[in-house]
């Protein structure tokens, strides 16, 4: 069967970062090569927190997910490469449903969504992910991708700094067949319980248009930063 790296990119993620690594290990068999988590030069512990956790932890050249998962990438064993945020719990079968869908033929895709919380509004907001939408092509739904496809698309675009997991899944699929798979992720609902749902719902719409309309990077940040 096809080898899994993990690559996790981080910037001050000590406190989430422990229970993952150990989560992925304890899910993981001979099939994960490597769990590489890719730092920006965090100012905290992560990159300690990440080893005694027992993952490959480096310091990226560039500060940057683009970059941080490019430079994860770079370094992976395996054939297939699985993109993580570090606030994210894949499914504990992970390993066999993103090999049965590379078997199946398909190179890239991803799992739906499921918060940490039990508020119906976010149930329903993670109820839309198991559709092909623009917007659940980012990274809280994790990502799989062949290495060797990855490798044919250029991976990440660096310049980019924010969008850069919609704009990469975007050009990807051109190419390559793409899965939605059943099962679902878990993923941290810290931004909705520190902003409101109509709040962040709203900035994700204008950031969103505003990716579609060609805005510049420089642009999409100063707009989220005042989100």
């Amino acid at each position: 069967m096809k080898r899994i790296s993990i690559i996790i990119p981080t910037y001050n993620e000590e406190k989430n970062l422990t229970a993952l690594v150990k989560y992925l290990i304890s899910k993981s068999n001979s099939s994960v090569v490597d769990i590489i988590v890719s730092d920006g030069g965090s100012t905290d512990n992560t990159v300690e927190a990440a080893e005694l956790a027992g993952a490959n932890a480096i310091v990226s050249p560039a500060c940057g997910r683009a970059a941080q998962m490019n430079y994860g990438a770079g370094l992976a064993k395996g054939d297939i490469l699985y993109f993580i945020h570090a606030d994210c719990f894949p499914p504990e079968n992970f390993i066999k449903d993103i090999q049965q869908a590379i078997s199946d033929g398909n190179v890239l895709g991803r799992y739906r969504t499921k918060f940490i919380t039990n508020k119906k509004i976010l149930k329903l907001n993670a109820w839309f992910t198991r559709f092909d939408l623009f917007i659940c092509m980012g990274g809280d739904q994790t990502f799989f991708i062949k290495k060797s496809h990855f490798e044919l698309c250029g991976g990440f675009n660096e310049n980019m700094k924010i969008m850069e997991d919609y704009e990469f899944c975007q050009r990807a699929r051109k190419t390559g067949k793409y899965k939605i798979l059943k099962g679902t992720a878990l993923v941290s609902n810290k931004k909705y319980s520190t902003n409101s749902w109509l709040k962040v719902q709203l900035a994700n719409l204008k950031i969103v248009n505003m990716y579609k309309r060609g805005a510049c990077q420089q642009e999409m940040k100063i707009r989220i930063k005042g989100c």
